[in-house]
């Protein structure tokens, strides 16, 4: 990803959030103000941390690491300022299961170490940190501090904020929709769960494969897997947590009857994320492995049953 696309898309943030804040929704009154105000705050210090630690321990993993846990606070901190309405406790539930699950498969990739500061970085950001865009490296401690710590931390809070127009609509009870939402968000939480262990134990298998000196049978050999749910799909995981958080801003539809409400900004800049992460991932994969181009002439990259 360039400079130039990053700064690109903090602009369009910028412009999204506070068009969709006056023209779509109830304004926020002093109560709710206050609330994001604390949320802020948090997202703040959370971006401070990020930035300085990974710049001392130079791995720039800081916010993948506590990217399934900080809505979880964020949740916890809004149902208890709405008096535990049993909406936001459900969502408040389903962030949690979300997190939960997500915090487990980090874990399981060596993202945590008893240093919290230290474990796996994600292979993408070392990566990108050699490529001549970033060169000298203050140009890589500009990204880090604007794009990794501050626009993707930003992004986080942002795609949680559903649940402050379902605070702003606390009077409206529990409704079918709300059932269906639940449900769907669910399933996608145990799609993406689905998917990233058929992804882990077949790269697990090919490493253990490497490590013992032993050729590389099929399906190992091409180097990436095809089989499974990432036969439908060139990134289900990705497909799956985009979906996750669309249901999760329905949650704010149901309780204000609108369709679109300002919220909307935080899961439509999530699918744009998502858009650039799995373009650099693919175009890593096709340097590396020779078969991947023809996987993506004939799955699609994240919607199963769409046309590559």
């Amino acid at each position: 990803m360039k400079i130039v696309s990053t700064a690109i898309i903090l602009g369009l943030t910028l412009l999204v959030v506070p068009l969709m804040t006056y023209w779509f929704g109830t304004p926020l009154n002093d109560s709710e103000w206050s609330l994001i105000k604390k949320l802020m705050m948090i997202t703040g210090g959370v971006i401070l941390y990020c930035f300085i630690v990974g710049e001392i321990t130079k791995n720039n993993s800081q916010v993948d690491k506590l990217w399934s846990l900080i809505p979880i606070v964020y949740a916890i901190v809004i149902t208890d300022h709405g008096d535990y309405n049993q909406r936001l406790i459900w969502m408040t539930g389903l962030v949690t299961f979300w997190g939960v699950r997500l915090t487990n498969n980090f874990a399981m990739k060596g993202a945590y170490s008893w240093k919290f500061w230290d474990g796996e970085e994600d292979y993408r950001w070392v990566i990108l940190r050699e490529k001549a865009e970033f060169k000298p490296g203050w140009k890589w401690t500009l990204f880090n501090l604007f794009f990794i710590s501050t626009y993707q931390n930003i992004l986080i809070l942002m795609f949680t904020l559903p649940m402050v127009v379902a605070l702003q609509n606390n009077h409206v009870p529990i409704g079918n929709w709300d059932y269906v939402i639940a449900i769907l968000m669910g399933a996608f939480i145990l799609f993406e769960l689905a998917a990233d262990v058929q992804q882990w134990q077949f790269q697990s298998t090919k490493l253990k494969l490497i490590k013992e000196g032993k050729p590389l049978p099929e399906p190992y050999a091409k180097g990436f897997l095809d089989s499974g749910l990432w036969s439908l799909s060139r990134h289900p995981n990705y497909f799956a947590e985009q979906s996750i958080w669309v249901c999760f801003y329905f949650f704010s539809v149901a309780a204000s009857g609108q369709w679109i409400n300002w919220s909307i900004a935080g899961c439509l800049l999530l699918i744009l994320l998502f858009q650039g992460s799995a373009q650099f991932s693919e175009e890593i994969s096709a340097s590396k492995y020779p078969e991947y181009k023809n996987y993506q002439a004939r799955v699609p990259r994240f919607i199963p049953g769409l046309k590559p």
